[in-house]
C-alpha cells in the first residue's frame, strides 16, 4: 500500500502549485489541520463493510468537522449558524458524518487542552443532541434570536461587521477606484488569461441577470481560502455591486471537483449535470436559507460554486470556551442539533431516507457506541498518518 505522503501528493495532483505548498504547510501545524486536508484518506479508510454503514441514507456534507459550521447571511437576509461547506456532500449513510465529527473533536480538542476523557464526553454530548433532534422529525435552524452561548455570542457580533471593513481588509483604494489587495494572505495576483477569462464570463453572466452592471468586474484575484479545497482553480472578483468605490461587492468563484468519496461509493447517485451542480444542490437543500448568489456557473469544460463573499460570514472557534465547560458542552448540542435537522430538511429527495426512518433509527442505541469507538480509533490513526506526513514534510518529499 502506498505511504501516507504517496497518497497526498496523489490525490493533489494538478493544483496550483503556489497555494498547494500553503496547504502542506497548514497541514504541517497541526493533526486537526492535517484532518481538515485529508477528507479523501478518511473516504479511502472507511470500513464499507461495517454494520456503521446500516444507517438511513442522507444528504450528507461528506467532510463534517466543527469547523465547516459556521455563520452566514442568508439569501432572506437574516444570518444563521449552519453547515457551510459541501464541496464533499453526497448521498451516504447518515453515520459517515457523524464519524468524521467525532474524529474531528477527538484530534481537536486537543488544541484546547483537554484531556481523551473529556473529549469523549463532548462526543456523547453530540450524539445524544443529534439523536434527540433527528428522533424529533422536525427540521429546526439556529438564528440570532434562537442561538445560545458561543453561537449566540458569534451571530451577535457579527452585527457590527459591515461591507466597508471587508473591502478595506479585502482591497486597495487609490483615486476613487478599488483594487484587490493581493497580499499573500487572501489574495494571490492572477494572470493575464485568468482576469480575461474571468471577465468575459462575467459579462456573459451579467447579461442574464435583472441587473446586468451589478456584476461589472473591477478587478480579479487568485483567492486562498479553506485547507481541503487549496490548490483548487478559485477567484476572489471584485464587482461593481451597489455603486463604486463604497458600495462594491466581492464574489467568490470555486471550482468543484468530484467529492473525495465518489470512488468508493456503492450507493447510486443522481447524474448531476456537474459537479457544480451537486454541490450546490445539496446545499440548498441541507441549509436552512442559503448565501446569496449561491448557484452552479459553468466556465468551458468547467464547472464551478458562485456566491457573494459576505462582511457577516465567519467560522466559530471553541477555543472562546473561555474555560468554562458549559459553553463547550452547550455548543456540542447546537452542532449535534444541527447536523440532524439538515440532515431531515433532505430526507426523501433522490433517493435519502424518508423522516419516518430517520426518526425510527434515532430511537435506537445499539448505532452510538460502535461510531464512538470507531472515531477513538481513527482519530489515533490521524494522528500517526499526521506524524508521517511532517518527517515526509520535513524531508522535502512535497517540494
Amino acid at each position: 500500500m502506498a505511504s501516507v505522503a504517496e497518497r497526498i501528493r496523489r490525490f493533489n495532483q494538478g493544483r496550483d502549485p503556489e497555494r498547494l505548498r500553503r496547504k502542506y504547510q497548514a497541514m504541517r501545524q497541526s493533526p486537526f489541520i492535517f484532518l481538515r486536508g485529508t477528507c479523501h484518506l478518511f473516504a479511502a479508510d472507511w470500513p464499507h463493510s461495517a454494520a456503521l454503514n446500516a444507517a438511513p441514507l442522507a444528504w450528507i456534507c461528506g467532510d463534517l468537522h466543527f469547523e465547516n459550521l459556521g455563520a452566514f447571511k442568508g439569501d432572506n437576509r437574516l444570518e444563521y449558524f449552519d453547515l457551510n461547506d459541501f464541496d464533499d456532500a453526497i448521498l451516504g449513510p447518515c453515520t459517515w458524518d457523524v464519524a468524521r465529527f467525532l474524529t474531528s473533536l477527538l484530534v481537536g480538542t486537543r488544541s484546547l487542552g483537554l484531556q481523551r476523557r473529556q473529549a469523549r464526553d463532548l462526543c456523547r454530548q453530540f450524539l445524544t443532541a443529534y439523536a434527540a433532534a433527528l428522533a424529533d422529525g422536525k427540521a429546526r435552524w439556529v438564528e440570532r434570536e434562537t442561538a445560545t452561548g458561543m453561537v449566540k455570542d458569534l451571530l451577535t457580533g457579527l452585527q457590527s461587521r459591515k461591507r466597508k471593513q471587508l473591502l478595506k481588509r479585502r482591497t486597495l483604494l487609490h483615486g476613487g477606484r478599488r483594487r484587490t489587495r493581493v497580499d499573500g494572505v487572501y489574495a494571490l495576483p492572477a494572470s493575464t488569461a485568468d482576469r480575461r477569462k474571468i471577465t468575459a464570463f462575467m459579462e456573459g453572466f451579467a447579461a442574464r441577470q435583472p441587473r446586468p452592471e451589478f456584476f461589472k468586474v473591477l478587478d480579479t484575484a487568485r483567492r486562498i481560502a479553506g485547507t481541503g479545497s487549496l490548490g483548487v482553480e478559485r477567484y476572489a472578483i471584485l464587482v461593481e455591486g451597489k455603486g463604486s468605490p463604497q458600495r462594491n461587492f466581492l464574489i467568490d468563484l470555486k471550482s468543484a471537483l468530484p467529492s473525495a468519496w465518489q470512488p468508493y461509493l456503492r450507493v447510486a447517485q443522481p447524474a448531476w449535470r456537474t459537479e457544480a451542480e451537486r454541490v450546490v444542490a445539496v446545499q440548498h437543500r441541507a441549509q436552512a436559507a442559503s448565501p446569496a448568489l449561491l448557484q452552479a456557473v459553468d466556465i468551458g469544460p468547467t464547472s464551478f460554486v458562485l456566491r457573494e463573499l459576505q462582511p457577516r460570514e465567519d467560522r466559530l472557534s471553541l477555543g472562546h470556551w473561555q474555560g468554562k465547560w458549559r459553553r463547550l458542552e452547550t455548543v456540542m448540542t447546537t452542532m449535534g442539533e444541527i447536523v440532524a435537522w439538515a440532515q431531515l430538511r433532505g430526507s426523501g429527495r433522490q433517493g435519502a431516507a424518508v423522516a419516518d426512518a430517520f426518526i425510527d433509527f434515532a430511537r435506537q442505541q445499539k448505532w452510538q457506541r460502535p461510531l464512538l469507538d470507531y472515531a477513538e480509533s481513527y482519530s489515533r490513526r490521524v494522528e500517526g498518518d499526521w506524524r508521517s506526513f511532517c518527517e515526509a514534510f520535513d524531508a522535502g518529499f512535497f517540494g
